[in-house]
């Protein structure tokens, strides 16, 4: 299990000491004041937040309220952990954002019952994320996720003036394979590829299910011919593999892949970019698969 990361903010060095004591199965770090707090979410990856809110100079509330503005951290949970004990100030911190409110002095088993709580609920959260953007098989990108960060991803290169390519391919005669071995074979060889296309992809580089046995991959920062050579390269990696099912016999298969480019200056959307590269794609398969065109 991942180790998950709790912020403890709080003035007291004493009330740090015995949280942290406290969370010892946790991966904890301590701030002693707002400001400290909003420059560690920034650079750690913060799982809960645990947050006094009577501190000098900036108190829990306005931290709160600025991590909640913040698109990298409004998704991160706060319990604020206080000495107040009147309605308004529970109902505020409710309001502004808080998850939960836990008054001094606590329960250690309360308060530990309520950071598990917290934990799980973001778990479950970051779950349904993942089942909402992935393929369930391939667990690559599903093709209604590719399709809204494809245009977040075209945006950002007409504005940095970068080069934007995209790479479709599919399985060559994928029928053949499931008529003779079977459909679950046939998944076992889609994942296979999926697994191939994440081994040879940049970290840049996004990719995605498309349907069926298509695939798409978007390369940011990437021309034509760097895009060839990345399709030429999976190509070649899927050429040389070979699948082992019912734990002895082996199986090779082949892919087609169809290359383009964005044109930046036009209004061409992601839309004409995959059109483009599925007509290469078709002329790939036309000539004799098992080859890369480009468009």
């Amino acid at each position: 299990m991942i180790e998950k990361t709790i912020l403890i903010v709080d003035d007291t060095v004493t009330n740090l000491d015995i949280l942290s004591d406290l969370l010892c199965e946790y991966d904890v770090i301590e701030a002693t004041n707002g400001k400290d707090a909003l420059e560690i979410v920034e650079e750690d990856s913060i799982n809960l937040i645990l947050l006094d809110i009577m501190m000098p100079e900036m108190d829990g509330y306005e931290v709160c309220e600025k991590l909640q503005s913040n698109p990298k951290t409004k998704n991160i949970p706060i319990i604020f952990i206080t000495a107040k004990t009147d309605e308004a100030s529970i109902v505020k911190a409710y309001d502004i954002g808080g998850a939960d409110y836990v008054t001094k002095p606590f329960l250690p088993k309360e308060l530990l019952s309520r950071v598990k709580k917290e934990l799980q609920i973001q778990d479950m959260m970051d779950e349904l994320k993942l089942l909402a953007s992935t393929d369930p098989m391939t667990k690559l990108y599903n093709r209604r996720y590719f399709s809204k960060i494809a245009l977040h991803t075209l945006d950002l290169a007409k504005r940095e003036k970068k080069p934007l390519s995209l790479i479709m391919l599919d399985i060559d005669k994928f029928k053949n394979v499931n008529d003779t071995y079977g459909h679950s074979v046939g998944d076992e060889v889609i994942i296979h590829l999926a697994n191939e296309m994440k081994s040879n992809q940049r970290k840049s580089d996004i990719s995605a299910r498309f349907g069926g046995e298509e695939f798409l991959i978007l390369l940011p920062n990437t021309d034509i011919d760097g895009a060839k050579v990345v399709a030429q390269n999976l190509r070649k990696a899927v050429e040389s593999a070979k699948i082992i099912y019912d734990g002895k016999n082996t199986l090779h298969y082949t892919i087609s892949l169809g290359v383009s480019q964005m044109d930046l200056d036009t209004n061409q959307t992601i839309e004409d970019g995959i059109k483009l590269a599925d007509d290469a794609l078709y002329e790939a398969k036309e000539s004799g698969r098992n080859r890369v065109c480009t468009q």
